[in-house]
């Protein structure tokens, strides 16, 4: 016992559902004694680590290395984490990379095989990885589950393609992820019975109400433009074996701010009873995947938390197998050096290119984007018109969006868009779901493509022009990541975000809200480097 660790406080017990003054003995990386006591010097309080659900690490912009910094010190100790963007710009060797930099921290990263590169054959990606491919990496034991199924039509047509993708995940007996947003009815089933098990993209309560009915679990989704916790935890009451909190998306100055600790002290404050939290934000992610993550029982790998109550749920100290992460705020897991691997082939553009002849159209169709939603909605308006030109019309916010290809040369794709709110310069990102092409919105074709050639310079980025003012976070990593500290990169996001808000952007995470303007999984209305598309459809409108 001469190195052995003893952690007292108030035990969240959710085997037993108590709460008791405890002491908990850790020896070589796991729980040797939980000890009930009388009295206790602390009167924090010990839980089960946080897990997040489903994540996408690129989206922080950061590595592995660097978002297990920042996510530790609010207490989540391990993730499902899908490196499907990576694998769109770099294929096999962007998951690999994503494996490889996880290994060097503690945190426990739990990688899925994507299961959708490209997503659709409506866009160009950097990479293609088909069942094959699918299979040589559900085979590793670094692999824990097939990543979110999003070609739905596919499984419903049953392509040959994607049911081989599922077939080998149940060959392994891993999970199969799933991504069916409005899907209901038959078709819900279906998709379901097809041995697919989670989502995240529920819009309403009912539609979660009625997959939980077909024996799917539902993510709680709350990132930094998607968000979905109001209108599905009440579901937490009801249904707490299949209920889980995820980010899905998390920029870095979010995740700086808060995790999972975040949803459950909402959770708290909307009377939710503390074991259900407790269930969906630690324990059935671990009983869902088969996870290596303790949940504070004898036997278990010592990854638990200390808060400093149940209502906010203010991480004081972070263990991962007995050691201490994070405390009081600060994280104790060190910066490591990453070498990038990108792939990135276009040239700078002109304003020439971005110009819209007018043709007599009466009508053109617009993309209504929703803050913190990904669907959006399709309008038509009269177009404004100058010098024989469609042009931005900021008086009624329609303002032209740009997809360049950056994987090789080709012509800028063009729409239209509503509810962005930019009044002067343009904003533009290589962060662009599902394949990473160049996406840029703005009132003006010198700003947009200003802040076209500032990512184009950088080989990859996030970018905002306001007159002769420019910024740009450089992501040499595939376009995605910083190689730089987690905070330091939140700190130059938080930046660069206020910036593009002082365009006059009413939207919560403009950055965020643009790079799913090219996700054409998601109805109704998206523009991809090939065209404007219809979600519903699926086909191109122009």
């Amino acid at each position: 016992m001469a190195n052995a660790l003893v952690i007292e406080g108030n035990l969240v017990d959710y085997w037993k559902k108590s709460v008791y003054p405890a002491k908990v003995t850790v020896e070589n990386g796991k729980i040797s004694n939980i000890e009930q006591v009388t009295s206790i010097l602390n009167n924090h309080y010990i839980l089960p680590g946080f897990i997040d659900s489903h994540v996408h690490v690129e989206s922080s912009m950061l590595t592995p290395v660097e978002f297990a910094r920042l996510a530790v010190v609010h207490g989540t100790v391990s993730s499902i984490s899908d490196p499907h963007e990576i694998a769109n710009v770099c294929g096999m060797d962007g998951v690999r990379f994503m494996i490889e930099n996880g290994k060097q921290v503690p945190f426990k990263f739990n990688f899925g095989a994507p299961s959708c590169v490209p997503a659709t054959v409506f866009e160009t990606a950097g990479a293609t990885l088909d069942s094959n491919d699918v299979r040589t990496l559900l085979a590793s034991d670094d692999v824990k589950y097939l990543s979110e199924m999003m070609n739905f039509p596919g499984v419903l047509m049953q392509d040959e393609e994607v049911m081989k993708k599922i077939q080998a995940a149940h060959e392994f007996g891993k999970v199969v992820d799933g991504h069916a947003p409005g899907l209901r009815g038959a078709e819900a089933k279906q998709y379901i019975d097809a041995g697919i098990s989670t989502d995240h993209e529920c819009f309403t309560e009912e539609e979660a109400r009625e997959k939980i009915g077909y024996g799917m679990h539902i993510l709680i989704r709350e990132g930094s433009a998607a968000k979905n916790f109001e209108a599905l935890i009440n579901l937490l009451h009801e249904f707490p074996e299949q209920i889980m909190f995820c980010s899905d998306d998390k920029h870095p100055d979010s995740l700086a701010a808060g995790h999972i600790d975040q949803l459950c002290a909402r959770a708290a404050a909307k009377k939710i009873d503390l074991f259900n939290i407790v269930r969906a934000a630690c324990i059935n992610p671990v009983l869902h995947y088969k996870l290596d993550v303790g949940m504070l029982r004898k036997g278990d790998a010592a990854d638990f938390i200390l808060v400093k109550d149940l209502v906010d749920f203010t991480v004081e100290a972070t263990y991962i197998n007995g050691n201490l992460v994070a405390e009081n705020g600060k994280t104790n897991i060190a910066s490591t050096h990453t070498t990038p691997i990108n792939q990135f082939d276009c040239a700078p553009i002109s304003t020439s290119d971005l110009a819209v002849p007018y043709s007599g159209e009466k009508e053109i169709p617009v993309i209504e984007a929703l803050d913190g939603q990904l669907i959006t909605n399709k309008l038509l308006f009269t177009p404004l018109v100058a010098h024989n030109h469609i042009v931005a019309d900021t008086a009624r916010d329609i303002l032209k969006v740009v997809v360049v290809n950056r994987y090789y040369q080709a012509a800028p794709a063009i729409a239209w868009i509503k509810n962005f709110g930019i009044q002067t310069g343009a904003i533009a990102s290589s962060v662009a779901h599902d394949s990473h092409n160049i996406i840029a919105v703005g009132a003006d074709d010198e700003s947009i493509a200003k802040a076209i050639n500032l990512v184009i310079e950088q080989q990859g980025g996030v970018s905002c022009v306001k007159g002769n003012e420019a910024q740009v976070l450089a992501l040499p990593i595939a376009g995605l990541m910083s190689a730089e500290d987690g905070y330091k990169v939140a700190e130059d996001y938080t930046a660069i975000d206020k910036m593009a808000k002082s365009l006059g952007s009413p939207l919560g995470a403009p950055f965020m809200t643009l790079s799913f303007m090219a996700l054409l999984v998601i109805p109704h209305l998206k523009l991809s480097d090939k065209g404007l598309f219809d979600g519903d459809r699926f086909e191109f409108v122009r």
